[in-house]
């Protein structure tokens, strides 16, 4: 038996999530289906938007090359395309976007540290070489900056797992592959 677990309508989820369905309608013309995926559950669809939009010491580009490359070492379809589209919102090109991707960032030293330790921290489930931390450091991040990243990595882990378990269809234009994108 096969158990498929498809993202809730409106009228399927408590009076609560249908609010936060409308509110993310108005903002974003839809309800992604990867946020109606967490709508399953009473509470997890508010409680991972306050963990995504809490105050935070990073950029939005900064915290976007975090979703990237986790995105990426986890092969999650959902997050690459959603972050592809939010990375080009935030002033990242189709070229870097890719770049980052891979864990590189050549045209910026400290976001090359940033996602360095990210993808090596990821890579690693968490344990981070000290090389990549003290690369961290010397780029200009502090310790409020590290526990950020870190929170970052985990809020983005969690839609990882999401989409890994539910498989929702991607409703953001699909992230071009590496292996076809980086020649």
């Amino acid at each position: 038996m096969s158990t498929r677990i498809e993202a809730p309508k409106r009228e399927k989820v408590s009076t609560n999530n249908q609010a936060i369905f409308d509110n993310l309608k108005d903002k974003l013309g839809f309800v992604p289906n990867l946020y109606a995926s967490y709508a399953h559950n009473e509470t997890a669809l508010e409680d991972y938007l306050t963990l995504q939009n809490r105050k935070s010491t990073l950029k939005a580009k900064e915290r976007e090359v975090i979703n990237l490359v986790v995105s990426q070492v986890n092969e999650c379809a959902y997050c690459l395309a959603a972050h592809t589209a939010i990375g080009k919102m935030n002033g990242f090109s189709d070229e870097q976007v890719l770049e980052i991707r891979t864990g590189t960032v050549s045209f910026d030293t400290k976001l090359n540290a940033l996602a360095n330790y990210v993808k090596n921290s990821v890579i690693n489930r968490s344990k981070p070489s000290q090389q990549v931390v003290d690369q961290l450091f010397e780029a200009g991040y502090d310790k409020a900056n590290l526990v950020d990243i870190i929170m970052v990595i985990g809020d983005k882990m969690i839609s990882n797992f999401i989409h890994g378990t539910t498989q929702v269809p991607v409703d953001f234009p699909a992230a071009p592959a590496l292996e076809e994108a980086v020649v």
